[in-house]
């Protein structure tokens, strides 16, 4: 019987990359959590598959899909298959053709990212479609680490935006970043404070708005 319960169960992503409780491969691929203050971590091991350390929560598998989509399948430690969700489509496609739904990319991340980012077929970055184009909604520092890299194309599958992805669009537009090779790569401390303070800034001017007394 599991000590959470599906009601009051509290799940917090480690998003560090130096925690003690976890394995660094885990850290650096965002899939360390606290559930209930006990450490469980998915580790992904293939473009599908993934192994949960730890008990395989169906709320942790929500929480982990929601940045990770295309992760279907999950296996205990001991390799048996634990949890199974409908196969996602993934294709290639041109980082030219991306558009970005950011502008800047966190140096200390990148570093985390280039250590299982190693071409273009690791990245697999969630899409919405786009005026011709794709829109990424997530995974813009692998974007970025593929560049580096000298790739050309990106693996995507298609998911659901609202519409608040398309006004970080058009800012991130307006600011000239059209492509991942706009994306303007900042120091860990100056990403923090420029990109976090544009967020609660962005967020809270576009909730005023939309709470004003229509004339």
């Amino acid at each position: 019987m599991s000590s959470a319960s599906e009601i009051d169960m509290e799940i917090r992503r480690i998003d560090a990359y130096d925690d003690p409780r976890f394995p660094q491969t885990a850290l650096f691929q965002h899939g360390a959590f606290l559930v209930d203050g006990e450490p469980v971590w998915i580790e992904i091991t293939s473009e599908s598959e993934a192994v949960v350390h730890g008990q395989c929560f169906p709320q942790l598998l929500d929480e982990f899909r929601f940045y990770a989509e295309h992760i279907t399948a999950f296996l205990d430690e001991q390799g048996a298959l634990a949890a199974q969700f409908p196969k996602v489509e993934l294709f290639d496609v041109e980082l030219s053709r991306i558009q970005p739904s950011q502008f800047y990319v966190d140096e200390e991340k990148l570093r985390a990212v280039q250590s299982f980012v190693h071409s273009g077929r690791d990245v697999i970055v969630p899409l919405t479609e786009f005026k011709g184009r794709y829109v990424s909604l997530d995974g813009h520092t692998r974007l970025y680490a593929a560049l580096r890299l000298g790739a050309n194309t990106v693996r995507g599958f298609l998911t659901q935006a609202d519409e608040v992805l398309f006004d970080f669009v058009r800012e991130a537009q307006s600011r000239g970043v059209h492509t991942p090779m706009d994306l303007q790569l900042l120091p860990h401390e100056e990403y923090c404070t420029k990109w976090h303070a544009f967020c609660d800034e962005f967020l809270a001017e576009r909730e005023q708005c939309t709470h004003q007394p229509q004339i």
